[in-house]
């Protein structure tokens, strides 16, 4: 048998010799290069499945539905007074709003997440009714206190920055605590009165007619509807039995609501009157 030489060897016609040559290039098997393709997909997809569940909580929670609220009230009052203002004034209500949940959370009530209204403010929602008028004038009280704290920090450093912007803000939370104090049911001095006598109701809503009357606003005038046809309901429902039980509770918690009510009005217009800006005209 002849020895076979690199010379004598056969080759095919497109591997021609070449002593330096890498060889023929190896192909990638079909499914192989598949695999490669497919590999980042399958890392997105099982990060995907791992987040789904961050998503579900953050529905779940309703965080979602609270910081849309949010941007769009900050988008309202931004064409009015601008953006930091709108960021600030509107941090101040979720702060007011966080006492009435942090309360309600006290109590075991399950309430839901705070959502914000342009033009109207911020509410929550309790899914389930107060045991008493002095469980619900505790929640009701909850927001104006914890409100005017935060409130009172932004004037704090408002006035150790020497900043008026902070002022105006700090200023604006004041009355937004003090204008949700009124003896009128949707607010929460109506709730809060509830603990002490039903005629309050009626001062609060006559209050309310002459100021709408005086300085007609439409939030003053829906705030006044809402307020006489509650005040109708509850005064249709004051025989039902289990109302009377409601809003039947010792002296002493009738007293303490009497205080912090009359208290927190009288050192919210202070604050008012204190951190007030006199205009440049």
């Amino acid at each position: 048998m002849s020895q076979i030489t690199p010379e004598s060897a056969p080759r095919e016609p497109y591997e021609p010799y070449e002593p330096y040559h890498p060889g023929p290039i190896r192909r990638e098997p079909r499914f192989r290069l598949l695999r490669k393709l497919a590999a980042p997909l399958l890392v997105l997809g099982a990060f995907l499945a791992k987040f789904k569940y961050i998503l579900f909580a953050i529905f779940k929670f309703k965080v979602v539905t609270t910081s849309l609220s949010m941007f769009v009230s900050i988008g309202a009052y931004a064409l009015l007074w601008g953006w930091r203002f709108a960021v600030g004034f509107v941090l101040l209500m979720l702060v007011h709003e966080l006492g009435h949940a942090l309360e309600a959370k006290r109590q075991g009530l399950p309430v839901s997440a705070p959502v914000f209204i342009p033009f109207l403010g911020a509410a929550i929602l309790l899914k389930q009714n107060p045991l008493n008028a002095w469980r619900e004038a505790q929640i009701a009280l909850a927001g104006p206190i914890v409100g005017s704290l935060g409130a009172a920090a932004v004037w704090w450093y408002a006035e150790s920055t020497d900043n008026n912007l902070l002022r105006a803000i700090a200023f604006t939370g004041f009355f937004l605590n003090l204008f949700n104090l009124l003896p009128v049911v949707p607010l929460d001095g109506g709730r809060a009165v509830a603990a002490l006598h039903p005629a309050f109701w009626l001062v609060g809503l006559i209050g309310l007619a002459a100021l709408t009357f005086f300085a007609p606003n439409p939030i003053l005038i829906l705030i006044l509807v809402i307020s006489a046809l509650e005040l109708w309901n509850r005064w249709r429902a004051r025989g039902d039995p289990a109302g009377q039980e409601y809003y039947r509770i010792a002296p002493w918690q009738r007293v303490a609501v009497a205080v912090v009510y009359l208290g927190l009005a009288a050192a919210l217009a202070v604050a008012m009157s204190a951190s007030y800006i006199e205009r440049d005209f």
